[in-house]
């Protein structure tokens, strides 16, 4: 079953955060609902509709800014208490606006993630989980990395809270008091948590995840164990998941799954016959979507998945039908209602047209005088910086509140960049200077008028480490900017795992020395992406990490006075000597290095690395080819003389051009991973081989996995 559903705009508040807005209970069955927003003002916001305009039913004053905003009451009536986080403060107000409750959680930290079931209160700061139960402290968990959101399984089903925290590690911490019951592995960095049907399902145990790399998923949970329903993949690299919410939009009788992403995609998956979810409705916003609602706002008996973008515009998507546009030569009969609306429209924007130049006049007059100061216009700005598993590559996502002029990306490693569809921005690049100022990129974007975010795609070089730094510019007077830094890691394609491989053939370092384990920590955080800032709690810990560009594995176990690391990549080990030994010189600690390198591991990354090199040269050779077979073509006319693999050529030139255009230098980067392996395998013999370099690239034109195989070998 197809929906079809419009777009209607009700309000813009300030810039607002994840999960902060909520549709209040409806009063009769098919009432229209009050909606609850906050912003980054600390302002709450909550109104309703009235023939086409929104009315406010009460607004609070500024203040800190607003994390989180969700619903409460006493368990068993309808959850219409509105409650908001700011700073390490939670307060409660009624549906009219009076506030009830201040509750300082006397936390260090902000809190980020909040759940309210009946009496009971749950809060999460970075790292730490606290209940309290009638303001009184109950539980408190620290956890091994970053708390992304939590949830609470219903205690009127279980008859015992459960509380679920979703963790920047690829887990799911279920507790149990102050304890960990048990974890679950999930397929990315879990970026959110919704209880399934709003209250967990037939049995209350079902709960929905989205992830930071969009994969979604329902998760049952009992007392000892967990199973998964279901897993959707994100094929399309649709952009991560902020928000879920189920609602049954589609009016079949089944609850769907209504979806927000943060490249702005609103997504509704319905339910077939055999229980599994199937995309029905998708509909893309300019901004990243922060919350999202099921539900009836804007007219009696119409629902509406009603979303909040980050820039703070309250948008529904009715299935209330819209009066259709006129075509040639039609007059669009409009109703009184709608002609005064219109009416009104017209004129906010002339007054407003008025004031903008009134306050241009002031700003100009003003600006002359000798005592004059220039403020400062101050902006928000949403950035993410993300490893991509699927290619091997770092998304670097910009949203401002603004439009965007232009943005100056600089970089002292080198680096390349990858071109994204749905960037329209002009490129422009300029020549810098390498080698004296250690600049090694230096590109410009200018955007069109009205872009708020904007995507660019990096890939670095494992072993060149330093910093991107992104200069942002909006169309804002006084002309402003700011600066955001983003670190690239020595070995910055590793991404965290759950479990390697053990029977790969392993090279081993082994670190001995007067260090704390907050030290070689630090070490570790500085290599790898992905490591909790944070000090891990106990004496020692394991991480895993998988190379997404060549699927190698890294073990990393460290404690007090000691590290080992194991990897089936000598190139791996080779960059993490350099860096260990340079951050341990830096800080005056002696080290003790030892190694023991397994020679078979040369030859099984050479493997690893065969596929993608093979299909690289096969591609370039195709590309080759193109130009002159459509020569050939239009010469004779038809393609019918050529043998069926020339003709394949053909028919998929346009998708070889664009895999060729997607991929710069990527034959380049394969053999600069074959040339450090040759040069790292016999560093740990102590000979230098970089004469012989130029033999190996002469048996790298002529590619044979074996005859390569022989030259490590034999050199």
């Amino acid at each position: 079953m197809e929906i079809n559903l419009n777009r209607v705009d009700y309000l813009q508040v300030g810039v607002i955060s994840q999960k902060t807005m909520r549709l209040l209970p409806a009063l009769g069955r098919k009432a229209t609902q009050k909606v609850a927003v906050a912003d980054h003002d600390g302002v709450i916001t909550c109104f309703g509709m009235k023939k086409g305009e929104a009315v406010p039913v009460f607004k609070t004053l500024p203040g800190q800014k607003i994390t989180r905003l969700g619903l409460g009451g006493a368990l068993g009536t309808p959850q219409e208490k509105i409650f908001v986080c700011a700073g390490s403060e939670v307060k409660g107000y009624t549906k009219k606006g009076k506030q009830f409750l201040s509750f300082e959680a006397n936390l260090t930290e902000s809190i980020n993630a909040m759940h309210v079931s009946g009496a009971d209160l749950f809060v999460c700061a970075s790292y730490i989980y606290n209940h309290y139960c009638d303001c009184k402290d109950q539980d408190y968990y620290l956890s091994g990395d970053k708390i992304n959101d939590i949830v609470c399984l219903p205690a009127e089903n279980l008859g015992r809270i459960v509380p679920v925290l979703a963790c920047q590690d690829r887990v799911l911490r279920v507790l149990q008091g102050s304890e960990l019951v048990y974890d679950i592995e999930v397929p990315g960095p879990p970026s959110v948590l919704e209880l399934y049907n709003r209250d967990g399902g037939t049995n209350g145990e079902d709960i929905l995840y989205g992830t930071v790399d969009g994969k979604l998923g329902l998760i049952r949970i009992t007392d000892s164990s967990s199973s998964s329903k279901w897993e959707i993949d994100n094929e399309k690299k649709k952009g991560g998941v902020l928000c879920i919410d189920t609602y049954d939009i589609l009016g079949d009788g089944v609850k769907d799954i209504l979806v927000g992403r943060d490249d702005g995609t609103v997504e509704v998956y319905g339910f077939d016959s055999s229980n599994e979810p199937s995309l029905r409705f998708e509909h893309v916003l300019l901004e990243s979507v922060t919350s999202i609602q099921g539900g009836c706002v804007g007219k009696e008996s119409y629902d509406e998945v009603l979303t909040a973008t980050y820039t703070g515009w309250v948008t529904g998507l009715t299935t209330e039908p819209q009066q259709a546009e006129a075509g040639a030569g039609e007059e669009v009969k409009m109703s009184r209602e709608t002609q005064s609306k219109v009416a009104a429209l017209r004129e906010e924007l002339d007054q407003l047209q008025i004031k903008v130049v009134q306050g241009r006049e002031k700003y100009q007059q003003t600006s002359q005088s000798s005592t004059a100061v220039s403020a400062m216009p101050v902006f928000s700005v949403n950035d993410k910086f993300t490893l991509c598993q699927d290619d091997a590559s770092y998304s670097l996502t910009l949203e401002v509140q603004t439009a965007i002029d232009n943005l100056l990306l600089q970089s002292d490693v080198p680096i390349d960049l990858l071109d994204v569809d749905k960037n329209s921005a002009v490129v422009s690049f300029s020549e810098c200077d390498s080698e004296p100022k250690g600049n090694f990129l230096l590109v410009t974007y200018r955007c069109q008028a009205n872009t708020t975010r904007l995507e660019l795609k990096v890939r670095s070089i494992e072993g060149q480490y330093g910093t991107l730094q992104a200069y942002i510019t909006p169309r804002l007077q006084p002309k402003t900017c700011q600066v955001r830094q983003y670190l690239i890691k020595p070995l910055s394609l590793h991404q965290r795992t759950h479990t390697i491989e053990q029977d790969r053939p392993m090279n081993t370092l082994s670190l001995v020395g007067q260090f704390s384990f907050a030290e070689i920590h630090s070490w570790v955080l500085f290599c790898l992406p992905e490591v909790p800032e944070k000090t891990p709690a106990g004496e020692n810990i394991t991480f895993y990490f998988q190379n997404t560009f060549l699927g190698t594995q890294l073990e990393a176990t460290y404690c007090k006075g000691e590290g080992h690391f194991k990897s089936d990549n000598i190139s791996t080990i080779s960059i993490l000597k350099d860096v260990l030994s340079k951050e341990a010189t830096k800080r005056k600690n002696n080290l003790n290095i030892s190694y023991d390198i397994n020679d078979d591991s040369v030859g099984h990354t050479l493997k690893m690395i065969h596929p993608k090199l093979e299909y690289q040269l096969l591609l370039a050779k195709k590309v080759q080819l193109i130009d002159a077979l459509k020569e050939l073509q239009v010469h004779e006319g038809n393609a019918d003389f050529l043998i069926p693999e020339y003709r394949n050529i053909l028919d998929e030139s346009a998708y070889l051009l664009e895999e060729y255009k997607k991929q710069p230098a990527h034959l380049e980067r394969l053999y600069g991973m074959i040339t450090d392996l040759f040069i790292d395998k016999f560093k740990f013999k102590g000979q230098n081989v970089k004469t012989k370099v130029s033999l190996l690239l002469e048996v790298l034109d002529n590619y044979d996995l074996d005859s390569l195989m022989n030259f490590f070998n034999e050199a």
